[in-house]
């Protein structure tokens, strides 16, 4: 069927969370069916959706994810030998072999960011053996909605279930932080992403009903009521279905260039510079690229900060403004929203939508538009709309609500 035909023939797409006993039933299943007996447990962690605050987590900044109802489970089985057995739902490639073989370089595709975990627990001196996992999600692949972070910690609190766990205590933030760290260096070491936290934060660490507000510089939080409801709204997620990765080394230059900059100005992170100074730092600069990416950086932890005031003032509905200005600065600035995501950000807009933006690290991936409850379908259509009088592909939607971290499903 032609790509108009398809935006024609029938309603906006949703993509639906699954509920705990459905994905608890599939993935049990897929591990009976694979390794012939039952898991120990199974595991999960949900998505995210970045608020505000983007490419500032490796930048020292401040973000404010929430995390999404969509998860990952994870079915576990411990095994008393070092060998690692996967599969998954969305992969049609298995992995099997020895824990012990894995190290930077040695693993590739999604295998990476499961073993990953396993083998930065077991560097930071935890008690990691083999094991065999089955993996089912619902957490959109390849929208920018953390779909790797939500992976990464349904196995991480599987392992952590071990019973001779060495302190800090899992169930505790610290624990869960300790965790995190874990999923981080296994995404940038064994993965090979180059990616700043932000989003295993939110897996493993998010409260239901509130935002995480993420100090990236000391890895501090704290947990802001987000209830959008309350105030006649609704936070729009727009799948574009444009491809998105973080491997293809975009995000690592992004990176590398911001590291640089602040290296030229003499701070450890570029959280350092004070906004009021920002003309001041960006004179220091030799090289327009490099100037855009730190007053991209610079303005959006402030943004953050406006952000948070107003939400804790009780006027989200306020904050539009602030949302549009994160996308249009990440558009202009750090070149990584691309044809399908602003189109979605400007469709939405139109709309009526109080402020829309990318979410994520871009290039791809999904767009997020704070519109009033009951319009959702009116947006979607006109964002749908947009994309079918573009030549685009087919775009998919859910309604983000602030749900819980990872634990134990079953």
């Amino acid at each position: 069927m032609p790509k108009t035909d398809q935006h024609l023939s029938a309603a906006p797409e949703r993509l639906d969370a699954w509920s705990n006993a459905d994905g608890v039933a599939r993935a049990s299943t897929a591990f009976a069916e694979a390794y012939g007996q039952q898991p120990d447990g199974v595991w999960f962690a949900p998505g995210r959706v970045n608020v505000i605050g983007e490419h500032t987590d490796y930048n020292g900044g401040l973000a404010l994810p929430i995390a999404l109802p969509h998860r990952t489970f994870a079915a576990f089985r411990r095994r008393d030998d070092g060998r690692v057995r996967l599969i998954s739902g969305r992969e049609s490639t298995p992995w099997e072999g020895l824990l012990a073989d894995v190290a930077p370089g040695s693993v590739t595709g999604w295998s990476s960011y499961v073993l990953g975990v396993a083998w930065a627990l077991g560097q930071a001196g935890q008690p990691v053996t083999g094991f065999d996992v089955a993996i089912e999600s619902c957490v959109p692949y390849g929208a920018g909605l953390s779909s790797s972070a939500a992976l990464e910690g349904s196995v991480a609190v599987a392992l952590a279930e071990h019973p001779d766990w060495v302190a800090p205590s899992p169930g505790s933030d610290e624990g869960r932080a300790a965790l995190a760290a874990a999923c981080v260096r296994a995404e940038n070491e064994i993965a090979g992403a180059s990616t700043g936290g932000m989003d295993q934060a939110a897996s493993l660490r998010c409260r239901e009903g509130h935002a995480l507000l993420l100090d990236c510089r000391d890895g501090s939080i704290d947990h802001l009521p987000f209830d959008l409801a309350a105030a006649g709204l609704e936070l729009l997620v727009i799948d574009t279905r444009a491809p998105h990765a973080l491997v293809d080394g975009q995000y690592a230059q992004r990176r590398a260039t911001c590291e640089a900059a602040a290296a030229t100005l003499g701070v450890a992170t570029l959280r350092e510079i004070d906004p009021s100074l920002l003309d001041e730092a960006l004179a220091r600069l030799d090289d327009d690229v490099a100037r855009a990416r730190v007053r991209h950086v610079v303005t959006e932890i402030d943004r953050v900060r406006g952000f948070v005031d107003l939400l804790s003032a009780g006027k989200v509905r306020e904050v539009g403004p602030l949302m549009n200005a994160s996308h249009d600065s990440l558009r202009d600035d750090y070149e990584v929203t691309g044809t399908e995501l602003d189109v979605a950000v400007d469709a939405a807009r139109s709309a009526g939508a109080l402020g829309a933006r990318m979410t994520g690290g871009g290039f791809g991936g999904s767009a997020i538009a704070l519109i009033e409850v009951g319009e959702a379908d009116q947006v979607s259509s006109a964002v749908e709309r947009a994309f079918r009088e573009a030549g685009l592909g087919r775009p998919a939607f859910l309604v983000a609500t602030a749900a819980g971290p990872a634990g134990r499903a079953d």
